[in-house]
């Protein structure tokens, strides 16, 4: 595993989903990666609720807006593009924890977002 910068991980992820390489994405998590918005540990429910997600929205694709790095900790504030949605423009603001060059641990709160699809597809 090459050691990658928090910043470039954390965008090296929105890309594979972005550009649907989901398979891609999994040297990129550490095995035992925990998932606070799914309550999930491992990748595989991730991957799961990523294709569920855009089967219901294909155009869905994230754009960071915002990237801040405290040492092994990453913030991305990204808008949301491909919902249809009226009034609050979609957001989400997603914290990692990085260790040994992978993504650890994530949290993650959003406005506008398919909250209940994605639950339902990590289960």
């Amino acid at each position: 595993m090459t050691t990658r910068d928090p910043e470039t991980l954390v965008r090296r992820m929105q890309e594979c989903f972005n550009t649907r390489q989901f398979d891609q994405a999994d040297d990129l998590f550490t095995p035992d990666f925990f998932s606070h918005p799914l309550g999930t540990t491992g990748f595989e429910a991730g991957k799961r609720a990523w294709r569920t997600l855009v089967a219901h929205f294909p155009d869905y694709r994230v754009v960071a807006e915002d990237v801040l790095v405290d040492h092994d900790r990453v913030a991305i504030r990204s808008s949301v593009e491909g919902i249809p949605v009226e009034g609050l423009r979609p957001m989400l603001i997603e914290i990692f924890r990085v260790t040994d060059g992978r993504l650890a641990e994530a949290w993650a709160v959003g406005q506008g977002l398919p909250h209940d699809l994605l639950h339902e597809a990590a289960t």
